[in-house]
């Protein structure tokens, strides 16, 4: 459903604000490139969107249907995200607009003590709200108690001291931490890392320290301080029995150096991973969260690599490292990442084909910058054999104008279809002929078909066409007749 509600522009951001702790840095980072492509752009149809209602059970009576926004219905963390972007990029929105947002959210039938904050620090930014503090009583007093904690505390034994032994709520955190998107200061030391419910994680030795804004530095300015570091948490590795809900990684597989650009170490076992293990090896070093400029590196690392990846371990790989960005473009490709795909897809092109090009295809939405993309690696990359199975792909979807184009480079590069495929590929061609009367790009597809092929199939699409072509279509379908 969310596919029909919202546009194309939209679900992109609602993709980013879902993508987990980062989500409202990548919502950034693609609202100002869809600023940049059309300035004109807005948030007020996603956040109207979001704040239109939906009917769904009743928590307390399952038989008993109820009318909520639509907010409310996602998840937690996707709160945190959006709440935090909106604080980022409210000043452009009208303030009617965002209490809207935040009314509705107040509607929540399980309100979140985060969510809640970050409402009413959205309020006090908005200057409606004033008299409630943002944290609660618990919080306040758990404070407190660190603070005296804190006074007696022995120098060396830091903060870990203090958490030692206690179970953090997620309702303790300061309130002035709420909103420190934009900070350049990175904490130092041991850290229990908590989810948006409050349960306590495990400590991370190592992990990228990289916040909103030097995300959107990177993707702007060039990528400066492209990655710090990211390495897989050693206790996580250690006792993958009690991490099974994310397959954790067995114990003679320890991620311990950190990736640089230099190393490659990071990536030699990949050979001793099995496809789940290989998508919680990408999630753990934030894969899809790195910036283009890093690709290149990343990948020759991966392809210098012997004996080569499996199909199905490559395919996992491919996945969690490109198909987020392909998918995300709003723009045409970046040269790194547009190196990054054909480098993969010239060593690992039936990975490539199954783990990205097949889902890109299948997204309703694909606009110019995922056609183009897709139609250079079918010109550069892919031999005849691989060209018939994206065919075969394009045959089990609807088109659009970006798959015409994909279309167009796949019959321009003259793959061998054997006469079941090509039977196929016209009738599809016919039932879809009705969408795109006015089609330019349908319309050259068909003559292509035409004169390449000599197929007398295509009769009534021709009645249907109505562009300037037609007369092309009917001189073309009776040289065929006539001979």
């Amino acid at each position: 459903s969310d596919r029909t509600r919202f546009d194309g522009q939209s679900r992109l951001l609602l993709r980013s604000l879902l993508s987990g702790t980062s989500g409202t840095s990548r919502a950034l980072v693609v609202f100002r490139k869809q600023q940049r492509a059309n300035p004109e752009s807005s948030l007020l149809g996603f956040i109207e969107t979001l704040c239109g209602d939906e009917i769904t059970r009743s928590e307390a009576d399952t038989e008993l249907l109820t009318m909520k926004p639509l907010v409310c219905l996602f998840p937690s963390l996707f709160k945190q995200n959006l709440l935090s972007f909106i604080h980022l990029v409210h000043s452009g929105l009208p303030r009617t607009a965002v209490l809207h947002l935040i009314k509705c959210l107040d509607q929540d039938s399980r309100p979140n003590p985060w969510v809640n904050a970050l409402c009413r620090q959205l309020e006090r930014n908005l200057g409606t709200h004033h008299e409630q503090p943002l944290y609660t009583t618990a919080c306040s007093q758990r404070l407190k108690e660190l603070s005296q904690h804190l006074i007696g505390s022995s120098e060396t034994g830091g903060w870990s001291e203090c958490f030692s032994g206690q179970t953090a709520k997620s309702e303790s955190q300061s309130a002035s931490d709420l909103f420190e998107v934009g900070t350049q200061r990175k904490r130092k030391g041991s850290f229990v890392h908590m989810a948006s419910d409050g349960e306590e994680m495990g400590p991370q030795s190592k992990r990228t320290k990289m916040d909103d804004n030097e995300c959107v530095t990177a993707e702007e300015q060039g990528a400066k301080k492209e990655m710090e570091g990211v390495s897989v948490s050693d206790t996580a590795a250690e006792t993958p029995a009690q991490n099974s809900s994310c397959d954790a990684l067995p114990q003679h597989i320890k991620v311990k150096d950190t990736w640089d650009q230099s190393s490659t170490d990071v990536f030699k076992v990949l050979n001793s991973c099995d496809p789940n293990q290989v998508e919680v090896l990408c999630s753990m070093l934030n894969f899809a969260g790195l910036p283009d400029q890093t690709l290149p590196k990343l990948c020759s690392s991966v392809l210098v690599l012997s004996p080569d990846l499996s199909y199905s371990t490559a395919a996992t790989l491919i996945k969690g490292l490109l198909l987020e960005k392909v998918l995300s473009l709003s723009e045409p490709a970046s040269r790194c990442l547009v190196t990054a795909v054909t480098s993969l897809c010239s060593r690992y092109p039936r990975p490539v084909c199954h783990a990205l090009v097949g889902p890109v295809l299948e997204e309703k939405n694909i606009g110019p910058p995922q056609a183009e993309l897709l139609s250079r690696l079918i010109e550069s990359c892919l031999d005849s054999h691989y060209r018939l199975l994206v065919v075969q792909m394009t045959i089990k979807i609807a088109w659009s104008e970006a798959v015409l184009s994909i279309i167009h480079s796949l019959l321009d590069s003259q793959p061998v279809l054997n006469e079941e495929v090509f039977t196929q590929f016209t009738e599809h061609l016919v039932d879809q002929a009705p969408h795109f009367k006015k089609s330019v790009k349908f319309a050259k597809m068909m003559l292509t078909v035409l004169t390449k092929y000599n197929t007398h199939s295509l009769s009534s699409c021709l009645m249907l066409n109505e562009t300037f072509l037609k007369k092309s279509l009917q001189a073309a379908l009776k040289r065929i007749t006539d001979t």
